[in-house]
């Protein structure tokens, strides 16, 4: 008997060696919002996004959201950011303030004129890698049409293993209803720039079914 129960410890201390070995098991989002242009029109949707992300995350995850503008690599930009505290009333309390946050931007956001999607993605990875989420995940908010100020350079590898970036609500331009090959274009120049970087990609453009962001 005494010596199964040297045993049974035994297997505890290999157990929680082993899951601290595995590293944080939390969840970590950060969310890019195309603020450029007629696509400010779309925020209203972002929002519900935002909102059900928030009902979905758990206390010690990690949450923020960005505005992608004319020059996006820049801490300045992040519009909120939030590790909810492991405690669920005080973390409830903090995603009330958050969309308070939210809504109070969305409401008084101006267009820019440029769209630094490549610089928003190089800050989300700073913050998620920062954050020491055991998940992380990308939203893109965007119609996914990159257009940088003269001068800026953004050809520049994305490290993204053990990424996941999602572009959502993709709108389709005037020119991709003239010629549908420039939407499927874009769409494709993209997924290969996440691939490349050892990031997993995916599109959701119907925003009545979301679960998809954490499957």
């Amino acid at each position: 008997m005494k010596k199964f129960g040297v045993l049974l410890v035994l297997a505890v201390v290999w157990l929680t060696a082993c899951s601290r070995d595995n590293g944080p098991y939390n969840t970590g989002v950060y969310m890019l919002l195309d603020t450029s242009g007629t696509y400010t029109n779309e925020l209203a949707q972002a929002q519900k996004i935002i909102n059900f992300i928030l009902a979905r995350l758990n206390p010690g995850d990690a949450f923020a959201v960005a505005q992608v503008n004319s020059a996006s690599f820049s801490e300045k930009d992040i519009i909120r950011k939030q590790t909810f505290d492991d405690r669920p009333s005080m973390a409830n309390e903090q995603k009330r303030r958050y969309q308070e946050e939210i809504t109070k931007f969305i409401k008084g956001v101006k267009p820019s004129s440029y769209t630094d999607i490549t610089g928003g993605l190089l800050q989300a990875i700073e913050y998620l890698n920062e954050a020491n989420t055991g998940r992380k995940i990308v939203l893109i908010f965007s119609d996914l049409k990159e257009e940088l100020r003269p001068g800026y350079v953004r050809n520049i590898p994305l490290q993204l293993k053990g990424f996941q970036v999602i572009a959502v609500n993709v709108t389709k331009l005037h020119s991709d209803n003239v010629d549908p090959r420039e939407y499927m274009k874009r769409l494709q120049e993209w997924q290969s720039k996440v691939v490349a970087g050892g990031g997993s990609w995916k599109v959701i453009n119907d925003l009545e079914r979301l679960d998809p962001i954490f499957e």
